[in-house]
């Protein structure tokens, strides 16, 4: 029956559940007292769903706490075994799968190296595929446990009705890759297991709003920093978060080519694939027969020497150079958006740290206006490499709890609520 809203008794449990679930997910262990407040339920309603969420294996005691003058009360928390979650990220020098339970506690992972090959498309996929199996195997894990498979990859995500999930990534040499379908076909999983798809900066966008240095942020901008360079908007009207290909803003007319096709991106200028081929054009000593990482740490030891030795005047120029344009680039994202904050991530963004931000932050606050650049603070991410992986398997996690704790429903003509509504109306403290 659907009252005036239209909304049935169905779903109010099902949000109660997910009032419920969320506040112990974000600030449990909380005793069923402190849940009323918390979730706006009256105190009835609060006993009946944590009845249900028991009795479904969700929710657990987790001791008790003394009240004013009455019985102990006792605390309640999210049980940690009671949903697993795979995050990928399709990287930019590997493939890293890993297994989460509930928690977004790592249980298993795997790595499987890009070289020669990077993003030959079969390649990428034989690469999940036998990570997912991987970690399943290594944690004793049943398939048919799992809440769903999170993946980030580069480029523009189109979940389409026919084909699920399609990747437009220009970039890599992708043109509408219906990777869903793609990863179905062959599957380690039940088809009952659902596959969420989306761009990498998103997730690690939601990595870092949901557990990281976004925490209470209502505007926030965090910047992957890879091979490449990405963004994900955070803003009240969007929430969830929204992919910004933020590489492929010009930055110099006719300027150097970018892998896109185009002339002039920032990441032409500011991605590491880049850093180290103006490095090489200006006569540095880039190590051959590396990978990126390996020859981006080679760069900084260069511009940065540990052992008090002059630095090399090239590495130190280029990486100067860099900084501005990714400064530049800030600037845009500032005007633009006006966030409170900015986080930048991503590999090399984390692997040049600290000892390249604060330049990157006075060009960004030279070139912006001056308003919006008085608001804004900018950091580093606080989750480290596997952020994207973490962001990936929050996708399963959000449709898990716009649920209310149920698994998806197999039936094609039941289509679950959109995974997006609990990272709409997620409100971590």
């Amino acid at each position: 029956m659907a009252g005036r809203n239209g909304r049935t008794v169905r779903d109010l449990r099902r949000a109660n559940r997910t009032a419920v679930l969320q506040r112990l997910y974000f600030d449990g262990p909380l005793s069923r007292f402190e849940l009323g407040p918390a979730t706006g339920l009256s105190s009835g309603s609060v006993s009946n769903v944590v009845a249900d969420l028991v009795a479904d294996g969700l929710v657990e005691e987790a001791g008790s706490v003394d009240s004013d003058g009455g019985r102990p009360r006792t605390l309640l928390r999210v049980a940690p075994v009671s949903g697993h979650m795979i995050g990928v990220d399709v990287g930019e020098t590997r493939v890293r799968v890993e297994l989460f339970d509930l928690t977004l506690t790592e249980l298993a992972r795997a790595q499987r190296p890009l070289e020669q090959q990077r993003y030959e498309v079969e390649v990428i996929v034989d690469h999940i595929r036998s990570g997912i199996a991987e970690v399943l195997a290594g944690a004793g894990l049943a398939p048919e446990r799992l809440l769903g498979v999170g993946i980030g990859v580069p480029g523009i995500v189109e979940h389409t009705p026919d084909r699920g999930a399609v990747v437009h990534g220009q970039t890599i040499g992708w043109d509408a890759v219906p990777l869903e379908t793609l990863l179905r076909a062959g599957s380690p999983l039940p088809d009952t297991v659902p596959y969420f798809i989306d761009n990498g900066a998103k997730t690690l966008g939601q990595a870092e709003m949901w557990f990281g240095a976004g925490r209470g942020a209502r505007n926030a901008l965090v910047v992957l920093f890879g091979s490449g360079v990405g963004a994900c908007l955070v803003t009240p009207e969007v929430e969830h978060g929204r992919a910004v290909e933020w590489g492929h803003l010009t930055v110099r007319v006719r300027g150097r080519r970018c892998r896109c096709g185009a002339l002039g991106c920032l990441e032409a200028y500011a991605g590491a694939e880049s850093l180290l081929a103006r490095w090489r054009e200006e006569g540095g000593r880039v190590p051959g027969g590396t990978d990126e990482e390996t020859a981006l740490t080679a760069m900084l030891a260069a511009a940065y020497p540990a052992d008090g030795s002059a630095p090399d005047p090239v590495a130190l120029a280029v990486l100067e150079e860099t900084a501005e344009y990714l400064g530049a680039g800030l600037s845009d994202l500032i005007n633009l958006f006006q966030p409170e904050r900015i986080l930048m991530g991503g590999w090399a963004g984390l692997q040049l740290g600290s000892r390249f931000l604060p330049a990157v932050h006075r060009h960004a606050l030279s070139y912006a206006l001056r308003h919006p650049a008085e608001k804004v603070t900018i950091e580093l991410g606080r989750l480290g490499p596997d952020a994207v992986t973490v962001g990936a398997a929050i996708l399963p996690l959000a449709d898990f709890f716009a649920r209310g704790g149920r698994r998806p429903d197999p039936d094609p003509q039941s289509p679950p609520p959109a995974w997006h509504t609990a990272l709409r109306e997620r409100t971590p403290r």
